[in-house]
């Protein structure tokens, strides 16, 4: 926090801001910004970073950083908005969200001059010209385009078509008229009128307002059918049937819905993925995917609001009705924000939602696979937060119990180091202290031998300790941590194998995870990891002491030559499968014949 009579200082500043919704600029002491933010209330908004304890470092480090409050009233809330985001774009202040530019997405350009041309591009010229976008991919613009100029051809020259050379006849056709691609405005053979009307109908097919379209085709069609043109009533209805073709397949919300803007969100503790949909009659004919970089543990409800300010910046005035998930505080002024509960608009929030996680997810994936660690950073984080610890269980060890009625009882203690098996730290523990089938004492037992040894080696100890097993099991092993001291230094947690309940001490409910989070998975995985590791060492261990059993007390057998063919056969179904050449080899003539013998009697 701040020195004190600094603290005052600003403090003095913020009494005096008015109530009114506006922008606030924090300054450092060389002058530079360091965060732009609005608020419906810049009293009350600037007073909650003074006035509170932060729970966020990142807040705390802004505020200590602060030198300076200027702030800028503005009329609206949306005001707040549009100037927030023209100021972080501007200054790109290091505390505020980063919002990564789009100008790369597809867009359909309708020229401003006389005989507009229509083409796509990708970085928008002040010039004039009318932009229709973006598209969520080039292949699904260039079928749009395709489309309108098969509808209505247009020109791609880049003729001067003044009135003047037109009549002067200083052009003549090219390829593309002989092509159907161009209806030769160049010589005339369509005239401004004819053109402009072309484009006036592309305006409106690429804005979804297909009813007009539909009902000039319709008119055009009956007048040439009525004149007995029928060849000419031909083409306007091959058209027609174009036209509804290609609403059809284009997405249909409802014929109820006319025009709404949609936002919905998908964020991690990094990312923020805000998704825009723009419905004009029932059909989707604009969408687009903001990516932010959080800086500051941003809010969803605020990174919302950039958005809303970024698309009313980019493209205008938003629809009369925006459907969000949840309240926002910066409404735009005369804009209805409601919160779909069912029907229809909760469909679409939905289907934005859809859209919002699946670029969230494929964008993480591609950051991921440039940089590995990304992904652990992530995983670690998530599975503190699911875990509910207050550290990241980079290292984890998990322990679980095998036994036969109590005999051969072993105990599997497996490790993972950033999210990963580490299997040379993988250790099997044959149990020495426990009679019978007691899996609480044997996890007493193990858990002791491992802390115990792990301490007096001065070894690093586990952020996470997992025990496979329900209450019994965890309860005897947090009775030992306690025991060295260690209890409340390391998480520990169970797991019941029948519905993947994870179990905490001296919380008599277990909690469930979600079946589809990476940290249940990577749980489950641990668990399995112990159970093969440990059934495998009990095999092992079991087979030894069934061939060991057999061959004791066969005259002429002593432990050293039981040792050998332990040694060399593992089990004993391998001994009485072995023939007396390779038994000699082993222990020599005479105790493969008696041995051989034996086993026959057997």
């Amino acid at each position: 926090m701040k020195p004190n009579n600094q603290k005052i200082k600003l403090l003095s500043v913020i009494s005096s801001l008015p109530q009114l919704p506006g922008v606030y600029k924090y300054y450092d002491v060389e002058g530079k910004i360091l965060y732009v933010g609005k608020g419906k209330n810049l009293k009350k908004r600037v007073s909650s970073y003074f006035n509170k304890t932060l729970e966020s470092n990142k807040t705390s480090v802004l505020v200590s950083k602060i030198e300076m409050i200027e702030y800028t009233v503005v009329d609206t809330e949306m005001d707040a908005l549009l100037l927030e985001n023209n100021l972080i774009k501007e200054y790109q202040p290091r505390y505020n969200i980063n919002l990564k530019d789009d100008k790369s997405y597809p867009l359909i350009r309708i020229t401003n001059e006389r005989f507009p041309k229509v083409f796509a591009m990708r970085n928008p010229v002040n010039d004039g010209s009318e932009y229709f976008g973006p598209y969520s991919s080039v292949r699904m613009m260039y079928v749009v385009l395709d489309f309108v100029k098969q509808l209505y051809p247009t020109r791609n020259c880049n003729l001067n078509l003044s009135e003047k050379n037109i009549s002067e006849g200083k052009f003549k056709v090219c390829l593309e008229y002989q092509l159907g691609n161009c209806r030769g405005p160049c010589e005339g053979f369509e005239t401004e009128k004819q053109y402009m009307e072309s484009i006036q109908n592309i305006r409106h097919i690429l804005k979804g307002n297909l009813a007009d379209v539909k009902k000039s085709l319709k008119q055009k069609m009956q007048a040439a059918s009525d004149a007995l043109r029928f060849e000419e009533a031909h083409v306007y209805k091959y058209k027609l049937d174009l036209l509804m073709n290609y609403q059809s397949k284009s997405t249909i919300v409802s014929r109820s819905l006319k025009n709404v803007d949609v936002f919905n969100i998908a964020d991690d503790d990094k990312f923020a993925f805000v998704n825009y949909l723009r419905v004009v009659n029932g059909l989707i004919i604009q969408t687009r995917t903001m990516e932010y970089r959080k800086k500051m543990d941003e809010t969803r409800e605020e990174i919302l609001e950039a958005a809303i300010g970024e698309v009313h910046l980019r493209y205008g005035n938003i629809s009369k009705e925006i459907l969000v998930p949840m309240k926002i505080e910066m409404a735009p002024a005369g804009v209805k924000v409601t919160i779909p509960t069912s029907g229809d608009k909760l469909k679409l929030l939905e289907l934005s939602a859809k859209n919002a996680w699946l670029n969230k997810k494929e964008r993480i994936d591609q950051y991921e696979k440039l940089n590995p660690d990304l992904r652990v950073d992530r995983l670690m984080n998530r599975m503190k937060e699911d875990l509910r610890l207050t550290e990241e269980p980079r290292h984890i060890e998990c322990f679980d119990n095998s036994n036969i009625q109590g005999d051969y009882a072993v105990s599997a203690c497996v490790v993972f180091k950033e999210g990963k098996p580490a299997k040379k730290d993988y250790r099997h523990f044959n149990v020495r202290s426990v009679q019978g089938p007691d899996d609480f004492s044997t996890m007493r037992e193990v858990i002791e031998r491992r802390y115990t040894r792990q301490v007096a080696e001065e070894q690093p100890l586990p952020q996470l300790i997992i025990v496979d097993g329900g209450k019994g099991q965890l309860s005897s092993a947090v009775e030992v941590l306690k025991k060295l001291g260690l209890y409340g230094k390391i998480a520990i947690i169970g797991i019941a194998k029948r519905l993947e309940e994870i179990y905490y001490p001296d919380d008599t409910l277990p909690m469930l995870i979600d079946k589809k989070s990476e940290t249940l998975k990577v749980i489950q995985q641990l668990r399995d990891e112990a159970h093969r590791f440990g059934i495998t060492h009990h095999r092992n261990l079991r087979s030894k002491g069934t061939l060991g059993s057999e061959l004791m007390g066969i005259t002429g057998i002593g432990p050293e030559t039981q040792k050998l063919l332990l040694s060399h056969y593992k089990s004993l179904k391998k001994v009485k499968e072995a023939t007396l050449e390779s038994l000699t080899e082993v222990v020599g003539k005479n105790k493969a014949t008696i041995l051989k013998k034996h086993l026959r009697e057997l």
